[in-house]
């Protein structure tokens, strides 16, 4: 069932009918009994209203009144009102007492609140994991190329001894690196001797290009 069935058989409900609604709100009610529609607020917000022209006018006026920013726009010869906010949907449904439809919809705002958290942050944590990866294999990638063109023994010892752990243990992290090393550094300290080794291949394969060219 759509969310605005679950409104509608809200509205039409019996509890609904007799509540003492001042005129204004039993007006913006009968206005989505007659044409109004909301989206699944799962996915996007959105409410409006299709109505006769002569009802176009009275409801904008009621919701401005109630502090609410409606917009119109014409479709398919028809004028139709609409809003595109949670916080506006959440007054509508209060405006026309359908109290256990407003809760609903809070629980779902929540629910997406929560549910794009989680999305930002696994997002985050991957790009992170991804960039730490591509950064390790330029390191990796760099000590083989001194290997291959000088010789570990090239480096001096520090720069030597985190290099030798680089390749032995491809996976782990800039601190467990800095833990292994006698006496033990930083992570700071190990990115350090590590960018050293990086600008040092660098310029190695500058000067190999240099002697070829």
């Amino acid at each position: 069932m759509s969310f605005s069935q679950i409104v509608r058989n809200e509205l039409l409900s019996d509890d609904n009918l007799t509540r003492g609604l001042d005129d204004n709100r039993s007006f913006v009610r009968d206005c989505f009994l007659y044409g109004g529609v909301i989206s699944n607020p799962g996915k996007t917000y959105h409410v409006e209203f299709t109505l006769p022209e002569e009802k176009i006018e009275p409801l904008m006026q009621i919701l401005i009144e109630f502090e609410l920013n409606p917009k119109k726009i014409a479709r398919k010869g028809q004028t139709v009102i609409y809003i595109k906010d949670a916080d506006g949907i959440s007054d509508i449904l209060n405006i026309m007492g359908a109290h256990k439809s407003l809760i609903a919809l809070e629980e779902l705002r929540v629910e997406k609140y929560t549910r794009n958290n989680v999305n930002r942050k696994v997002n985050f944590e991957t790009a992170n994991l991804n960039k730490t990866a591509l950064a390790a294999q330029s390191q990796i990638d760099a000590i083989k190329y001194i290997e291959q063109h000088k010789g570990l023994g090239f480096l001096s010892k520090p720069l030597r001894d985190v290099a030798i752990l680089r390749l032995e243990e491809e996976t782990l992290s800039l601190t467990e690196i800095g833990e292994l090393l006698k006496p033990s550094i930083s992570k700071s300290g190990v990115n350090h001797r590590l960018r050293k080794i990086c600008k040092i291949a660098s310029n190695i394969n500058m000067r190999e290009g240099d002697i070829h060219d």
